[in-house]
């Protein structure tokens, strides 16, 4: 058997899980270090990106914030997802001439908001983050559209589609006259 190193996990990933369940607790530094049984100080070095956790630490944080172990530990899942349009898988009905498209599942548990967006060119709207846990999805039905989190904005036509994390800085640009999108927020 080989003693090979393994790879640590990037500090960024347990930061990031840290702060986005810590949020949804709705707990303070302190009182998290309290119910984990770690040092304040300790917690916030590991929100920063800093220090050198041990198993047994993560765990307690785990266990303090009732979620498991992986969550504070897998790769971040969320990336931005574009589906162009006429390009997502379709079902065909053998009745009528209606074809479907399924541009993303809601996951249990989840709320979603519903807008209709108009755009003009000129000025870029900037977002700021939203609640933790929070991912856009957005449709283009007229003219273009510039859009996404901070440096991995996507631009877009009818019928793309494309979905983000929303609980980063994000913003939305027309490209052209008339844009209009359909925007579905969805909180965890």
């Amino acid at each position: 058997m080989s003693e090979a190193t393994p790879v640590r996990l990037p500090l960024e990933w347990i930061a990031a899980a840290l702060k986005r369940e810590r949020g949804r607790a709705g707990l303070s530094l302190s009182e998290l270090a309290r119910r984990a049984g770690v040092a304040k100080s300790t917690l916030s070095q590991l929100e920063a990106a800093s220090g050198n956790p041990s198993l047994e630490t993560v765990w307690a944080l785990a266990v303090a914030l009732g979620v498991p172990f992986s969550a504070l530990v897998e790769p971040p899942a969320w990336q931005v997802r574009v589906i162009r349009a006429g390009q997502g898988p379709a079902v065909r009905s053998e009745e009528s001439g209606y074809v479907a498209s399924l541009l993303s599942a809601c996951p249990p548990g989840a709320r979603r908001d519903l807008y209709s967006v108009w755009l003009e060119p000129g000025a870029v709207r900037e977002s700021e983050p939203h609640i933790p846990g929070s991912v856009e999805h957005l449709v283009v039905s007229e003219g273009a559209v510039k859009a996404g989190p901070r440096g991995e904005t996507v631009e877009l036509g009818p019928g793309d589609y494309m979905s983000y994390r929303a609980d980063v800085p994000h913003s939305y640009e027309a490209l052209a006259a008339g844009a209009k999108l359909v925007l579905v927020m969805q909180h965890m």
